[in-house]
């Protein structure tokens, strides 16, 4: 495209007219106005590239994971440490960011010193084309005034001249006045003409300036267009650049989630945190007289007789008599397989062999069918009624439903 130039698009028709003049610094007054703008989204995304990296690197440090092991906390740290590099990336792209303002000011301050400059010397010029310019039209206007007097003058003179009644002393008197008038009238004109020759100089002086002027605010156009398109460019850059280092950093923490091995992890804990490799031995009823004898502090050896034991097994079952009238059907067999026992034992109510309490049945009614998915489960279906004989910490209960027992929901059962 072919370039168009100020010089040759900013004139008025009016010899006073300073139109093109305005325009051209209302332009270079936009201009300005646009570089603060570019400032201000500069500094506002810096900023927030601050903050953003700020508040990164606070999360990365303030992030736990010290309770976990092996590969999965090496790919959390990984993690943390990627966010902490991220968070610093974008606090320099921050930097970078207010040098671009600090270059952006400066630019436009120069801008601004340069215009100033020519604004001075056009204010100047176009100052002194118009006060010349009045005093021109107004030595025109006085000659204008003279050359009519002048000629009033010389008619005059004729007409006395011309007349038969006026004396030679009457037409002197008018030729000398006619006379006088006309040469009032060239020192007007001698006046105008040398006013319209030095306006026109001003003139050619105000046009050299009106050139070299709209030549160095076009230039200053140019110059702030590129330098905005360039930030504008460059600051795009930067955010791509930015996203770039974003991927690569998380993608040092996909390598590490490669190495993330579940099996490893596990092996590792139960290397680091194993209790023993073999569960607990039974326990195991131990007869309280088939101990070996104790002996006190004087060697004597220590044990109840039998006759002694009888006594106080009887007086245990004499006590209890009393009390087995008041007990259930249960409790009543329970004292009855008691009362065939060895007679060593007193005679407990609600108590089995062994010494562990008998459970309670309690029966629940199935809410939801549910079919077994293993041998050691129990196939239900709704209303059947159950008997759960040991409800599971883990939710799974062990129920008996004639004469089957196996495991089930215990949130598919409503106790009855």
């Amino acid at each position: 495209m072919t370039p168009l130039q100020f010089k040759d698009a900013f004139w008025g028709a009016d010899f006073c007219s300073s139109l093109g003049y305005e325009a051209l610094i209302q332009r270079l007054c936009d201009g300005r106005r646009m570089c603060k703008d570019m400032e201000d989204l500069l500094k506002m995304r810096a900023m927030a590239e601050e903050r953003y990296g700020k508040e990164l690197v606070t999360i990365a440090r303030k992030a736990g994971g010290q309770s976990e092991i092996s590969t999965l906390k090496a790919s959390f740290d990984d993690l943390k440490a990627q966010i902490e590099n991220v968070g610093n990336l974008h606090i320099q792209l921050s930097g970078a960011l207010k040098e671009e303002v600090k270059r952006m000011e400066q630019f436009r301050e120069r801008q601004k010193e340069q215009r100033k400059k020519f604004e001075g010397i056009m204010e100047k010029v176009q100052k002194t084309k118009i006060s010349l310019f009045k005093k021109t039209m107004e030595s025109k206007r006085l000659y204008e005034q003279k050359c009519r007097e002048a000629d009033d003058a010389e008619q005059a003179a004729e007409r006395v001249t011309s007349a038969p009644t006026a004396t030679p002393k009457q037409a002197e008197k008018m030729q000398n006045k006619a006379k006088q008038c006309r040469e009032a009238a060239a020192d007007a004109e001698k006046q105008y003409m040398a006013n319209i020759e030095q306006l026109d100089k001003v003139r050619q002086e105000w046009e050299s300036t009106h050139e070299s002027t709209c030549e160095v605010f076009q230039q200053q156009e140019g110059d702030r267009i590129n330098i905005l398109r360039n930030a504008m460019w460059v600051h795009c850059n930067q955010l791509s650049m930015q996203s770039v280092k974003d991927d690569e950093c998380y993608e040092e923490v996909r390598l590490s989630l490669e190495q993330c091995d579940i099996t490893v992890d596990n092996n590792n804990f139960i290397e680091m945190k194993s209790t023993g490799t073999t569960p607990p031995l039974p326990i195991v009823f131990e007869n309280y007289y088939d101990r070996e004898p104790c002996t006190d502090s004087n060697g004597i050896g220590v044990r109840f007789g039998g006759g002694v034991m009888k006594r106080f097994s009887n007086l245990l079952q004499g006590n209890s008599s009393a009390s087995r009238n008041n007990v259930n059907d249960s409790s009543a067999s329970t004292a009855t397989h008691s009362e065939t026992s060895d007679g060593v034992y007193a005679s407990i109510p609600g108590c089995v062999p062994g010494g562990a309490p008998r459970p309670a049945a309690v029966e629940y009614q199935a809410l939801y069918d549910y079919s077994a998915q293993s041998p050691d489960e129990l196939s239900i279906s709704v209303g059947e009624i159950v008997v759960v004989l040991d409800e599971g910490d883990d939710g799974w209960w062990t129920v008996e439903r004639n004469g089957q027992s196996g495991l089930v929901p215990g949130s598919y059962l409503n106790k009855v």
